[in-house]
């Protein structure tokens, strides 16, 4: 955010923004799509944030097989004039009713449940908005497969009135009292700082409650992936030799097909899985971590900002998967186009507290304006009195 505030600062003449989304939680984000949508000089941005782009950019410049082509319009735009040229309408028209199909049967099936109604909504205007470009997107993308559990009883983890926290340090979060079932689809709502990570490593069990209960199903798996796992995996290694140990680990042997089938369903081909590990870029470290996370079918995701090292072309797959997957979901993510279309529960972490929040991601939008302007009022009251 230093770093970022530094170039915004001087409002130079051409503003080069390369990943700015990167590091900032969606409430920044936010913020930032704002600031650029009036940026009154040039900008010229990398990014692989999709909602980002269509809100402010209105030219692209394609590089590809060392050849720059410009085109007007924002990325959406971009997509479908790029589908039509490759003739893939037809194809993309039949991907995109299954994408639709799969929505419409969540909005049926909440519709008319109150708890769940705003999600419903937010659904509907998702999938108002959805056209050839989804399915252009995950034609390209490397495709992920996530395994689907054995169904276990709800709820699979219980949560009551729990503080956590870190030593002996005062409590991050306190007075938590949340069920999760194997049904939900759920994302962690706040800004950094507010304790959402914290809340995903209590319920991964990485993390102990300084006061309260947490009860989980005997049988209950998870699947847990932080953003900062790929600095632990070992860069000497190989995807298959890790996919091996993994396997012999957790079943006593290891036949090579199936290992090299388990990282063939995450877009490893023979030859990269045998590549040494340090090799590998971002989005592929990325992929090997749901490789491993998924390996015996968890009930429960857990993913804790998962898209940041994946370009636009592989949050779209994840998206598929996702939706694809018949377990539960909890995921905290800075890309409002993954939140929108994976959860239809919101939980606000903030100010030390856990609640749901009722409403979709425009609420929330306009929720966290509303708050800043609070703050400041209360800011600028609090130094007249000083």
């Amino acid at each position: 955010r230093v770093a970022l505030a530094a170039a915004l600062f001087v409002e130079p003449e051409i503003l080069l923004l390369d990943e700015p989304t990167n590091h900032l939680d969606l409430e920044a984000i936010m913020w930032l799509e704002t600031y650029l949508l009036d940026y009154r000089h040039t900008l010229m941005i990398i990014s692989h944030d999709r909602e980002l782009l269509n809100k402010c950019i209105d030219h692209v410049i394609h590089v590809d097989n060392m050849q720059l082509t410009l085109s007007s319009g924002n990325y959406d735009t971009f997509e479908r004039e790029r589908a039509l040229a490759a003739g893939l309408q037809q194809k993309m028209h039949e991907k995109q009713i299954a994408a639709r199909e799969h929505m419409q049967a969540f909005v049926d099936r909440f519709k008319a449940q109150a708890s769940k109604a705003r999600q419903a909504q937010s659904r509907m205007k998702a999938l108002e908005k959805m056209d050839i470009v989804d399915a252009v997107i995950a034609d390209r993308a490397i495709q992920f497969v996530f395994p689907n559990p054995q169904q276990i009883a709800s709820p699979m983890i219980s949560i009551n009135h729990a503080d956590v926290g870190y030593g002996e340090d005062a409590p991050v979060l306190k007075n938590i009292h949340r069920n999760i079932d194997n049904d939900d689809r759920i994302a962690l709502l706040g800004a950094n700082g507010e304790g959402k990570s914290t809340l995903m490593k209590l319920i991964a069990d990485r993390l102990g409650i300084m006061d309260g209960e947490v009860t989980r199903s005997n049988k209950l798996k998870i699947g847990y992936f932080s953003q900062h796992q790929t600095e632990e995996l070992d860069v000497e290694s190989t995807p298959y030799h890790e996919m091996f140990a993994l396997f012999q680990k957790k079943n006593g042997s290891a036949a090579e097909h199936l290992v090299r089938a388990k990282l063939g369903a995450f877009g490893f081909s023979r030859d990269l899985a045998d590549n040494k590990i340090g090799a590998l870029s971002g989005g592929e470290k990325a992929r090997l971590l749901f490789a491993f996370m998924s390996f015996d079918a968890p009930h429960l995701l857990l993913l804790d900002e998962p898209t940041n090292h994946l370009d636009i072309d592989a949050r779209e797959a994840l998206v598929q998967a996702l939706n694809a997957y018949e377990g539960a979901i909890v995921i905290v993510s800075h890309d409002p186009n993954m939140v929108e279309r994976v959860a239809d529960r919101l939980w606000l972490v903030k100010d030390g507290k856990c609640k749901d929040f009722e409403g979709d991601l425009e609420d929330y939008r306009k929720f966290t304006i509303q708050s800043r302007r609070d703050e400041r009022k209360e800011k600028r009251k609090a130094q007249k009195r000083a």
